[in-house]
Parts: C-alpha cells; structure tokens; sequence
C-alpha cells in the first residue's frame, strides 16, 4: 500500500498589523534598519508630516483655525471680551511718555534712546508682566472624547489637558508674541478720535501786550490738574479667550495645538473700541472693516523628536550594531513621531525656534527646550535636533502664511 506523501509544516506569518501588535519595538527596529531606512508610516527619520490648515471655519469667532497633521487634528477658536480697567483691582493703566510712544509708533518718546534695541527688549518685558498680571490671554486645551483610546467618555478633564494649558501660556508670555499695545483702549481727552500730536513752534513769537497781561498769581495745583485731565489713559483691555480642541491625538499634541494657534491669532481681527465719554462705557464698531489685526511678534514653530533606542528589541535581546569600527547601540532621531513611534520611543525632546528680529541680526533664536525621559540626547544630538526644527520652520511659515 502506497503511503501518503507528508505535507511540509507551513510557516507560521503574521499581517504586519498583527506584528506591530505583539512587538512594536522589534517592528519599528526592523523598518529602520532597512536598506530604505523608512518608519513604518512611509517617512524618513528626518521627515515630518505636512499639516493641512484651514482658516476663518469658525463665524463666531473673532479668529479660528484648524490644523491637520497625519491622526492629529486641533481645532481653535478665539474669541474677544473687554475688560474696563475700572473693573482691575489696584489697576494701574499705562500713562507713560513711553507707552504714548508706543501707541503713536514712538512719535511721543521722551528720550531718543528709548527707541534702540534694548530699550525695546525692556519695554516688551514689561508689557509681558503686564499682560500676564491681568490675565489678558486665557488658553484652554480640551482633549475631546474618542481623539485617543486613552480618553473615555464621561471622565474628568485630565492632567494632560490642564498641563498642555499651562504650557500654551508660558511659551505666549515668554515669546512675547501678543504686543500689549494691540490689547489696550485708550482715551484721547482733547479728541476721542485722533491722537494728540505735538504743535510745532511758531516761526517768529510776538511780545506780549502790556495792556493784557494779568496780575493773577498763577495756580501750580490747578495747572496740574488740568494737564492729567487732558492726559490720554487706558480705559479697558481686550481679553483673548482661546479655546483649543483636540478632536483626534496620534503623537506629542503639543506642536499640532500650537500650529493650531499660531494659524488662528494670525486670522484674529480685534473690533475697533474707543471709550465713550457720555455713557461711560467701551462701544465697539460692528463693522467688520473698523477692525484690525494683530500684530504678532515673529512666528515661533514648535517641533517633537522622540529617540528611538534599539537596545533591547521586544524580545528582551541586545540588539548591537557596527558603529565606526565599535560596537555600540544604534539610536535613532525620529522627527514629528505619531501615536505608535511614541510608545517606542523612550525620550522625547520638543524646540520652539523663531527667525530673529532685525534689530537682533540675522538667523534664528531658540525659545523653549523641553525634554523628558532617557539620557542619550547630549549637545551634539541637541544641535542636530534643533536643526532639524530650523527646516522645520521654513515649511510651516510657508504654509501658515498660504492660508492666511
């Protein structure tokens, strides 16, 4: 009787889905390692994710943007309140000849050296204390419901939420990139609708008439009250309450919540206020074409790198490499990582970088450094980092202007 031919044991495959699963780190390594040296999202390690913006989606708002970037999606939206200076506690507003001077584009700077480089940078500090003394910028970050599995419904807002909050807010103070001249509302005694300018001399004075001059002994205390009567002041403050909605969340938010802001403050147009002597009240204009945008200071990019170190593959093995004739652990730089690199990765860094101003040169200034996590990024690994953040920015100005 003629036997039956066995049949060999087919190997046992797995869809690269079901393997990323069950060994993300051995999955991203052999992607990597590669002759192409692709991520698994078809990117180069250097390569980051093009972000589509949208701006002016929100029409209630006084300025909106949305911003995607591959799984990340935010949403922003700013709206504009008034705060009267009356309503500040031990308010102080802004009488100085130097903040006049700033107002009428220095036209009424007591000292000409108020106008160089480092009387500006004090200036801009001050009005940075200012601004977050009243609370003029109020960020809130929302990580809706269904952007990542981590997020249920019903829960609480989350530490995350309130921390990325935070950070919106400082890096808004430290960049200065609000000017507090655009958030204040004055008003002009003499003219509520012009500024005071500056009369000047006449060419050839007159004597006086012996006839009409007065014996009167003049009054100090009453020509000092009339001069602060007739001194412009600050009546209110514009207030930007700006709300960030995190509706899909695939790697570090914060970039993709920052673009997200960047877009809509630059599509943000504040309504023409002035104070209105006989009510006692701020009016604003509704008409859409008294207002005006904001002047922002630079345009600072944020960027997240996260190190991807090949140690120990899922599998619990050392995994070494040839590395100029040594062995040693291969690690990688992987800019813009998404929801999977993130968990692989065990150090992420993030760089907020901004083109200098002209005053201060040519090039580019480094804002903010965050890092968490590891130990392998050192000076050399933080120069190539914020390189990268440089090319970075160059794509995003082009972009973010596009759509403005």
């Amino acid at each position: 009787m003629a036997k039956e031919p066995v049949s060999s044991p087919q190997p046992l495959s797995f869809p690269p889905s079901h393997f990323a699963k069950l060994a993300p780190r051995s999955y991203l390594h052999a992607h990597l390692s590669s002759s192409n040296g692709q991520r698994p999202s078809g990117r180069l390690p250097h390569e980051s994710r093009k972000p589509q913006i949208n701006t002016g989606s929100l029409t209630h708002c006084h300025g909106s943007a949305v911003v995607r970037a591959g799984d990340n999606a935010v949403v922003c939206g700013i709206r504009v309140e008034i705060l009267n200076a009356s309503d500040i506690v031990d308010c102080k507003p802004s009488t100085t000849i130097e903040a006049l001077g700033q107002h009428y584009g220095g036209g009424l700077t007591k000292h000409p050296e108020v106008t160089d480089g480092a009387t500006r940078r004090q200036s801009r500090t001050e009005d940075a204390e200012e601004m977050a003394q009243l609370d003029l910028l109020v960020p809130n970050v929302e990580l809706s419901t269904g952007c990542s599995p981590s997020y249920l419904p019903g829960m609480p807002p989350s530490t995350e939420a309130q921390s990325l909050s935070h950070r919106v807010l400082t890096l808004l103070h430290i960049s200065q990139l609000i000017s507090m001249d655009d958030l204040r509302i004055w008003y002009h005694p003499s003219s509520a609708s012009t500024p005071p300018m500056p009369q000047p001399p006449s060419e050839a004075p007159t004597a006086p008439d012996p006839t009409s001059m007065s014996l009167d002994v003049p009054n100090d205390t009453t020509s000092s009250d009339e001069e602060d009567a007739q001194r412009p002041e600050v009546k209110a403050y514009y207030v930007l309450h700006i709300t960030l909605l995190v509706l899909s969340l695939s790697g570090p938010p914060f970039p993709a919540i920052w673009t997200a802001l960047l877009s809509a403050l630059r599509n943000t147009r504040l309504p023409k206020a002035w104070w209105d002597v006989d009510r006692q009240c701020v009016i604003c204009s509704p008409r859409i074409s008294d207002s005006r945008p904001l002047n922002l200071n630079g345009l600072p990019i944020a960027m997240s790198c996260g190190v991807f170190n090949a140690e120990k593959d899922g599998a619990g093995l050392v995994s070494q490499v040839e590395e100029g004739g040594e062995k040693g652990v291969k690690k990688w730089i992987l800019c813009d990582i998404d929801g999977f690199e993130e968990g692989c990765c065990e150090e992420e860094v993030t760089v907020v970088v901004r083109e200098k101003q002209e005053a201060q040169g040519h090039g580019m200034e480094i804002l903010r450094i965050e890092k968490s996590g590891g130990g392998f990024v050192g000076r050399k690994e933080l120069r190539e980092i914020v390189a990268l953040a440089y090319e970075r920015w160059k794509v995003l100005k082009g972009v973010i202007e596009g759509n403005v």
